[in-house]
């Protein structure tokens, strides 16, 4: 990508050692990123401009062109069905009729999902990309295009999402590389700031359609991930303060309703329990959670087995 037009900055990392009784045992790079909705990198720790498939945690832009299109109105989808479509749910009964829901009311055929069919399971409603991938349908159905072929790079559903992606950030959609994430559907590589800075302008209440995304987010956490997982956990301590979505490979995005504040990070290894013990670490040192809470994220994400727990070490840098 072309950096020329945006700043690239450097700090130290931050380190999660996993602890056996006190020894360290193994350790974790993490690198993140606070920005605010104007694109400004406030603080950081690592590289700014380290690149990464953006993953899950690219679903609330890409649910964008539902409320866009107008498909979200036509077909009377719900807030809950908004937040399994920008979620990684997964796969009980109840998510998994949500998604049915979004089908129904857009006269479409599970048959017509692309995302796989999860292990022990027989329906792709229940993969927890099912409901990126019913609001992808849903606007097929709304704009009259094919759904044969809606994961296609060039099928008119993913270049709406493009564009809409590369006009929040100001870019061109030729400057962004994409590849197909493990559902199928398109997933683009970003810069961590600019991760970061998807969730400020979805939580500043300064773009309606994303204004739209991140309410029914946090007014739907169990839609977003599901019991005892760290999205809804947090959101749910913070009574809608934050909103909060997980990425595969690392990937962590925070931002903090209202304000336009976004938060990525970025685990090198790719480690799911390194991203959660990072995100307690900074959330704490944002000040973006209380004490209480911080402890109550660290009961479930930071002690790993009655012998073993994760320690962060290493601080924001502020620009």
């Amino acid at each position: 990508m072309n950096l020329s037009k945006r700043s690239r900055l450097t700090t130290q990392p931050l380190t999660v050692h996993l602890l056996r009784e006190g020894i360290m045992e193994s350790e974790h790079i993490c690198q993140a990123a606070v920005v605010d909705h104007r694109g400004r990198t406030l603080s950081m720790a690592g590289n700014n401009a380290l690149t990464t498939f953006a993953r899950s945690c690219l679903k609330p832009i890409q649910a964008i062109a539902l409320s866009a299109t107008g498909a979200l109105d036509r077909f009377a989808l719900t807030e809950a069905d908004l937040a399994i479509i920008c979620g990684s749910h997964q796969g009980t009964i109840s998510q998994a009729r949500q998604v049915f829901h979004i089908l129904w009311r857009c006269d479409a055929e599970p048959s017509l999902l692309h995302c796989p069919v999860p292990a022990h399971h027989t329906s792709p409603l229940h993969h927890n990309c099912s409901g990126k991938h019913a609001g992808m349908i849903a606007v097929c159905q709304h704009q009259g295009w094919l759904t044969q072929s809606y994961c296609d790079r060039n099928h008119p559903v993913q270049e709406l999402v493009l564009s809409l992606m590369a006009e929040l950030l100001h870019l061109p959609p030729a400057e962004f590389i994409a590849a197909h994430d493990d559902c199928g559907a398109p997933t683009y590589c970003l810069e961590l700031a600019q991760l970061a800075h998807f969730y400020a302008l979805l939580t500043s209440d300064s773009h309606l359609h994303l204004t739209r995304i991140a309410r029914a987010m946090v007014h739907h956490p169990d839609r977003v991930a599901g019991e005892g997982q760290f999205d809804t956990v947090l959101m749910h301590l913070t009574q809608g303060a934050l909103l909060s979505k997980s990425g595969a490979e690392g990937l962590q995005c925070i931002g903090r309703m209202g304000e336009g504040l976004g938060l990525a990070i970025k685990v090198s290894d790719g480690t799911k329990r390194a991203k959660h013990a990072a995100a307690i670490h900074l959330l704490r040192q944002l000040g973006w959670i209380t004490p209480a809470i911080a402890e109550r994220l660290a009961e479930h994400f930071t002690v790993t087995g009655p012998y073993t727990r994760l320690d962060v070490t290493g601080e924001l840098t502020w620009a």
